[in-house]
Order: structure tokens, then C-alpha cells, then sequence
């Protein structure tokens, strides 16, 4: 038996065939390199728990499969056995309504979310399984979660032994069955793994709902604004922001003026119950609102984050601006921070997301940056 770096587990969603369990393992100890399974889980309903007991472990299925194959009798027991449950807690005994396929998609996603935190383990997640649904929300919920070497596979068995109910591996010795007044013989068979290609989303987009339709709506707003706006990320300890992975520097002053732009954004949206902006602007500010002492002290407090090793520097700024920042200052440092970014970022299509821009108005023109909100980070 080949070694493994990992812990390799097994997930299953499983309904009324069972038989997909001995199967895949099957197919998986018989490839090169064969897998060899340290740990077993079967999300099923009640009613799919019942048959499971009944066909593999009661019958003896399971048992006499592992020992002819010399595989560990202790990795299916009472605890590989996951029933779905709503969001009472109540174990489900089939998909019959809108909640409960909700609740069913909170359930795997959740379970597989919890499974690829250990990275000594790997996953080997079959659809073979259960009802559509529940192989949709396995193979999306790897998309979510998976990490590079985590599998997922559909079994396929040779068509007149998959739709036959005493068939469940392929023995070493040759076995006959009947089926239709007819024999088969399952040296005739043969069962082969498809490990299916999936997008692995993990670490590539924030993912911090829980459930699957917020988990969805997350990764699409973000897969539809990746597309054009990377991340704007703000360090303010390196006097730095960065476009996805373009470092920008600017001088303290400017790196002020910048962030509050940016918080702007982020912490004073008129309609925060909206995911993307797009073309509103209705959180750009007149000129004159920052030019206030109030609006000073309040970007002073990132003005100390930016000079933490020297803060007497936030200090003489408050004494020199007692007013606040002059009217000329705000634009001239505006002007200065929009030529830095041109000059470093060179890239003209992102452009006039990032730089801070005007909209000139009857009432008076207003300053903001144009880039997602969603898109911000301030450290």
C-alpha cells in the first residue's frame, strides 16, 4: 500500500444507491497511484441512512470488502453516516420543498467548507449520488472551498451491472448475477473513475457568507467586478497603495488626502444596501467639505498611522492648518496624487477608476473615486 503525504477522505452524496460507495472506492484503490481511504463521509437523508445500514453495513457488504481489498475495517462506522438537516436541526428524509434544498445546500456547503481547513487532508468528493441537486451543491461547494489537490470524480459502471441491486464491486473472484432470466458474470465489468475539472475559486475571491445563495452572490459580484477593477488596497504604515499588485507611492500628505477619498467610499455610501456602485456618485464631496478643521482632525487620525514612528508630525499639521487644509492645498496635493498614479500605474484603461475625479455640477463640482466599494481595502 503506496503512502500518502495526505489524510485522504472520502465524501459521498448518496440517496438510494449505495452501491456508488463500494464502487468509487473501488476505482480509486485500482488507479495509479491507488488511493486508499482514511476517512469516510456519506451525506444522505434518513431514508438513505436506512438503506446504507441495510445494504453495506448490516448485509456485511462492506466488511467482506475490505478484507478481500485489505483496506481498514474502522474507517465506515456510525459517524461516516451525515444526515441533512433544516435549519431547526430536524434530520431530513427526502428534498421535497423550497426549504429544504435550501437547507441542503447550506448543509454540504457548510460540511465541505469545514473539511478543507486541515491542509493534511485531502478530498475525494463523488457525485455519482443522491438527487441532482445534491451533486450540483457538491461539485459548487468544491468550487467554493476546494484547495489545488482536492478531487472530484463520477464512477461509471459497465451499463448492464449499474442498474443491477446485488451488485457492488467487482470481486476478485468471478461472480454470477441475474438479472432479466439472464446470468452476468462481474469479470465482464468494469468500473471507471471520470475525476471531473473544476474552477477552484478559494483564495481567489472573498468568500465569507455562509450560506449558498449568499456564497453565490458573492462570488459573482466579485467575478463581475474583477473583470475590469482589481483591488484597491491602502497601507498606510508603507505610505503605499497598491492596484491588484501595483505598488503606488505617495507622500504622507497625499496618502491622507487619498484615504479619505477612499473611506468616502467605503464608510459613507448613501445606499449600502446596494452591492455594486457603478455609476452612482452620490458619495463624492464638495471640495470645500474637506477643507474644514473637523474634516482635518478626522484625517489626521491616518495622518499618525502614517508617521506612528514620528507622531509629533500629525501634531505640527494641526498646528500649521489651524483652519484646516487651504482650498489651493486640497488641490494642488488632488493634482499631484492623480500624476503619481498616471505615472506608476500605466495603465490608461484603469485609470479613471482609481484617480481622484471631478463631477461638475450647477450646485458645484464634487471629487470621489470611481472604484467599487467592494473593491476597497484600508489597512
Amino acid at each position: 500500500m503506496k503512502e500518502s503525504k495526505f489524510k485522504e477522505v472520502l465524501i459521498f452524496v448518496a440517496g438510494t444507491t449505495p452501491q456508488i460507495i463500494t464502487e468509487t472506492i473501488y476505482a480509486l484503490i485500482h488507479q495509479n497511484p491507488p488511493v486508499y481511504p482514511d476517512e469516510i463521509y456519506i451525506i444522505t437523508t434518513t431514508h438513505g441512512k436506512e438503506l446504507i445500514k441495510e445494504n453495506l453495513m448490516d448485509a456485511g457488504r462492506f466488511a467482506e470488502f475490505c478484507k478481500e481489498f485489505k483496506l481498514k475495517g474502522d474507517i465506515f462506522n456510525k459517524d461516516s453516516i451525515v444526515v441533512v438537516k433544516d435549519r431547526n436541526g430536524n434530520m431530513l428524509d427526502d428534498i421535497k420543498e423550497a426549504q429544504d434544498n435550501k437547507s441542503l445546500g447550506d448543509f454540504i456547503t457548510n460540511f465541505i467548507k469545514d473539511k478543507t481547513t486541515d491542509d493534511k487532508t485531502r478530498l475525494h468528493c463523488s457525485l455519482a449520488g443522491g438527487r441532482k441537486t445534491m451533486s450540483f451543491y457538491m461539485g459548487s461547494s468544491l468550487q467554493f472551498f476546494g484547495r489545488p489537490w482536492d478531487k472530484l470524480y463520477h464512477v461509471l459502471v459497465t451499463p448492464e451491472f449499474e442498474s443491477n441491486p446485488d451488485f457492488y464491486y467487482k470481486p476478485k473472484k468471478d461472480r454470477v448475477l441475474h438479472k432479466d432470466g439472464k446470468e452476468l458474470h462481474t469479470k465482464d465489468t468494469e468500473i471507471f473513475l471520470a475525476e471531473l475539472p473544476f474552477i477552484r475559486l478559494r483564495d481567489k475571491i472573498p468568500l465569507d457568507k455562509k450560506g449558498f445563495k449568499e456564497l453565490v452572490q458573492e462570488g459573482q459580484k466579485e467575478i463581475d467586478t474583477s473583470t475590469i477593477q482589481p483591488v484597491l488596497s491602502v497601507n498606510l504604515k508603507e505610505r503605499t497603495i497598491y492596484i491588484g499588485d501595483i505598488p503606488i507611492d505617495m507622500v504622507p500628505i497625499q496618502l491622507m488626502i487619498y484615504t479619505a477619498y477612499s473611506r468616502q467610499k467605503t464608510d459613507h455610501c448613501k445606499y449600502p444596501e446596494n452591492a455594486y456602485c457603478l455609476s452612482c456618485a452620490d458619495c463624492f464631496l464638495p471640495i470645500v467639505d474637506l477643507t474644514s478643521r473637523p474634516a482635518l482632525e478626522k484625517m489626521v487620525k491616518d495622518y499618525r498611522v502614517i508617521y506612528s514612528i514620528q507622531p509629533f508630525r500629525a501634531d505640527d499639521l494641526l498646528d500649521k492648518c489651524k483652519e484646516g487644509l487651504r482650498m489651493e492645498i486640497l488641490r494642488s496635493n488632488i493634482s499631484k496624487i492623480n500624476r503619481t498614479i498616471k505615472e506608476q500605474l500605466m495603465n490608461d484603461t484603469l485609470l479613471p477608476y482609481y484617480t481622484i475625479t471631478t463631477i461638475k455640477q450647477y450646485a458645484g463640482s464634487r471629487y470621489g473615486v470611481r472604484v467599487e466599494k467592494g473593491k476597497i481595502r484600508i489597512d
